[in-house]
């Protein structure tokens, strides 16, 4: 089916956070040691040339164009420059985040799995029509990041504080802390 999620698909993810909590974004680099951008929600999925669009690679050496299951673990490649890097946990969150749980900041890597699975993703889709457990073009889907076992749900949590971000992004244990913090619409590319 066309409606289905493959592995080689260019997506953009949209935060719902009031409805609309921006899409996921790189932007400027990071000073964390092995990251290369941070990454916020801006408004638009093209805030610049690829810094809101991904790439979905498989964890598990599934071809490219085989269909994303609920459950996968994938890379997330941002494709800013043609090389954005992979969407990564690195570092604590900022202390007003800890204050709501979170856990880790968010950035992108270099390269994939810059320490200990830190740049895997387990991504879990809320429903799906057919329910035959492959994840869809406008699903709502879940990002748990698997650093150490328990690297935390991929959330929005305060406002962003560089020119074009609409929020942050960190990870919290907490499944949709507050207002659907933690719950991503797949937007094709």
């Amino acid at each position: 089916m066309a409606n289905e999620l493959h592995y080689g698909d260019r997506i953009h993810l949209q935060n719902l956070y009031q409805g609309d909590g921006g899409y996921l974004d790189s932007n400027g680099n990071a000073t964390a040691g092995g990251a290369k951008y941070n990454v916020y929600t801006a408004a638009t999925p093209n805030r610049g040339e690829g810094t809101g669009t991904w790439e979905v690679v498989s964890a598990s050496c599934a071809a490219t164009g085989s269909p994303v299951r609920s459950g996968d673990i994938i890379y997330l490649r941002n494709l800013y420059g043609g090389n954005g890097g992979y969407l990564d946990v690195n570092g604590q969150a900022n202390a007003a985040q800890k204050n709501a749980g979170s856990l880790y900041d968010v950035t992108t890597a270099w390269g994939k799995d810059r320490d200990e699975n830190s740049s895997r993703w387990q991504i879990f889709d809320q429903t799906t029509s057919p329910q035959d457990g492959l994840v869809r073009f406008n699903d709502t889907v879940l990002l748990w990041n698997t650093y150490h076992g328990r690297g935390g749900f991929l959330e929005t949590n305060g406002n962003g504080t560089v020119s074009g971000a609409r929020f942050e992004v960190d990870t919290n244990p907490y499944f949709n802390r507050a207002a659907d913090v933690t719950l991503w619409k797949i937007l094709r590319a």
